[in-house]
């Protein structure tokens, strides 16, 4: 849901309450056939190596930005497309590490996870540095005017740090997600590991932390053997029907093939939780409902599929973009995305 992935905050609200949404005539229709699971095997130009993608769609154009740096080392990936299909990889967004991020998370040479949405007439880009393994880690905000180089006023301008995590915190700032909730209160979910996803409230005007002393929400997490992995991370936060839906990836990516990502849905009443799956198992005690899942054993292909975002399309359609790793081309990360659509039971199944 958050900000103007797909038409903005107002109408994510719209939809949050189960009302309609008036589509105009002027806005992109995606191409007929794609509504039933062919998008995927219909992607094609340049889709690897994509981690972490999250989407939007500016005018005629859908962006998804992504980790890591390009050719040129500019880091966050972007790529582009009219059609949903076809994708064109484009320069990375920033030309260097703010000096900020250096400092705060020493060795760091990257920005991960990107986080797009659209609030008060501009782009609101989250990103987290880190460094792998530790949750020495900072979430950072970059903002534009527009998403299109070539429109007046483009350019990301640093707003600094929104939070960071230090070895005596027992989260992991990193994986951030942006989210509007019914009442038009701000907040930002983030976490991997550790004590998993914890949820802040933001100060709507700043984007920044609304009181830096206090406490997160703790809204997702695995329990483990003392000393043991904690593996969950990458949360998205959807509307729909009245409920929030939380997504988040189990189990481990970033192994090409051997990657053992999968994603799980869950949803509540109340953006702060508590978070349930479809049989009623608590993400506070690693619950919720398979969303995206490997390859069965006759295509085993696609392996790891997960940090997953979100697309509520400006014809109304919802579409789910991770990443997955591609057994047939040596577990390259690849671009996936599938149409989402909403059962009777009031829950998402991708149409993968």
């Amino acid at each position: 849901m958050a900000g103007k992935k797909g038409i903005g905050a107002v109408c994510a609200k719209l939809a949050l309450l189960g009302l309609p949404l008036a589509i105009g005539a002027a806005y992109a229709q995606t191409p007929p056939g794609l509504a039933h699971g062919a998008l995927n095997t219909s992607l094609s130009g340049d889709l690897v190596p994509t981690h972490d993608p999250v989407i939007a769609h500016e005018g005629a154009v859908y962006y998804v930005f992504s980790s890591g740096a390009d050719d040129t080392g500019r880091l966050i990936r972007s790529r582009t497309s009219g059609d949903l299909i076809h994708w064109t990889a484009q320069p990375g967004l920033i030309d260097h590490l703010p000096g900020w991020a250096a400092n705060a998370v020493p060795g760091t040479r990257d920005m991960w996870a990107p986080d797009i949405s659209y609030v008060g007439g501009r782009y609101l880009l989250y990103y987290a540095v880190s460094t792998f393994g530790s949750n020495r880690s900072a979430v950072g905000l970059f903002t534009s005017p527009t998403l299109d180089p070539k429109a007046p006023g483009y350019g990301w301008h640093d707003e600094g740090m929104v939070v960071m995590s230090t070895a005596t915190d027992d989260f992991n700032a990193i994986d951030p997600n942006h989210v509007v909730d019914a009442q038009g209160r701000h907040w930002l979910a983030l976490g991997s590991f550790w004590t998993g996803i914890k949820l802040f409230a933001l100060n709507p005007h700043t984007g920044k932390l609304l009181d830096p002393h206090e406490t997160p929400y703790a809204i997702a997490r695995r329990p483990a053997p003392a000393g043991g992995p904690a593996p969950i991370e990458a949360a998205f936060i959807v509307a729909h029907g009245g409920y929030y839906y939380l997504l988040a990836s189990y189990d481990y990516c970033c192994k090409g093939a051997n990657s053992t990502y999968y994603t799980v849905v869950s949803r509540a009443r109340d953006i702060t939780g508590p978070y349930v799956g479809k049989d009623g198992s608590s993400m506070m005690d690693s619950g919720g409902t398979i969303f995206l899942r490997a390859d069965l054993q006759e295509q085993d292909r696609f392996r790891g599929p997960g940090h997953a975002g979100w697309l509520h399309d400006r014809d109304g359609r919802d579409y789910v973009v991770y990443h997955a790793y591609d057994k047939t081309s040596h577990g390259a990360p690849t671009l996936r995305i599938a149409p989402v659509t909403w059962g009777a039971d009031g829950w998402p199944v991708a149409d993968d």
